[in-house]
């Protein structure tokens, strides 16, 4: 599977709002089941499943490991939904494994549609669809060349170890924040940045995956607080969380999580 940045673009107020009121955190609530199919990517060892549209990095030292799965363009929501978690069961294949099988995995890159081929093109959108690790493929299957199967999935929380992380991300021109190791609905709707020395909260805008930037330019030597809304509306305060020391490349655990 091929993977590719979304483009960047700013994030209206409204389109916060509106997101906020329909979410697929309605979906972990009800635990209702749904239809898609599901293929795997790359080999045993996960090395293709790094990095993605999703903004992360090493899934192996960010917690996420091979319990991982691209989505298709009609699930990954444009990025708004990275970091969101489903239970995926082989559903009415032969190749099921016996004992309906299932792995809770989190979305952590896209599956990008390919418009160059009128059949079978599985990320396309309105399909929905699931690339999973070639690790958590094998779990659902008695064998792996069936290449693609059907399967049942729903939304269900996330279950993460410590607390809501941050990483400072960019370069000399620009920095950015990434989010992550997040429990409960595992998506990050809203973000917000506070310095210590003026004390004022300022809403940062979401460049693509669960990158966010804006205003922490201006903030360079000062100790950083983060409010961080998930998709269900609920918040949490990472209060001093990023120390005055800050560098680019280096990531802090909060003591809150969802």
């Amino acid at each position: 599977m091929e993977t590719r940045r979304p483009a960047v673009s700013a994030v209206s107020v409204g389109a916060v709002v509106l997101i906020l009121v329909w979410s697929p955190a309605a979906a972990v609530a009800s635990g209702g089941w749904m239809d898609a199919h599901a293929t795997f990517y790359g080999d045993e060892t996960g090395a293709e499943t790094m990095q993605g549209a999703c903004g992360y990095g090493n899934l192996f030292e960010q917690g996420y490991g091979l319990d991982t799965t691209a989505l298709s363009v009609a699930l990954f929501s444009d990025g708004w939904s990275c970091g969101g978690c489903y239970e995926i069961q082989c559903h009415g294949d032969p190749h099921c494994k016996p004992g309906g099988a299932q792995v809770t995995v989190t979305a952590t890159n896209l599956c990008p549609a390919n418009y160059s081929k009128p059949y079978e093109n599985w990320c396309n959108p309105p399909l929905k669809h699931f690339d999973l690790s070639k690790p958590m493929f094998l779990r659902l299957v008695t064998d792996f060349h069936v290449g693609i199967i059907p399967v049942q999935y729903r939304r269900v929380p996330c279950a993460k170890k410590g607390g809501i992380r941050i990483e400072m991300t960019g370069n000399q021109y620009w920095v950015g924040v990434l989010v992550f190791n997040v429990a409960g609905p595992g998506e990050v709707k809203v973000l917000a940045v506070k310095g210590a020395k003026d004390g004022q909260w300022r809403n940062m805008k979401r460049n693509w995956g669960q990158i966010w930037d804006g205003h922490v330019q201006n903030l360079v030597g000062q100790g950083l607080s983060f409010r961080v809304v998930a998709s269900d509306g609920r918040s949490v305060v990472l209060d001093g969380v990023v120390p005055a020391s800050w560098t680019i490349g280096q990531s802090f655990e909060g003591k809150g999580q969802f």
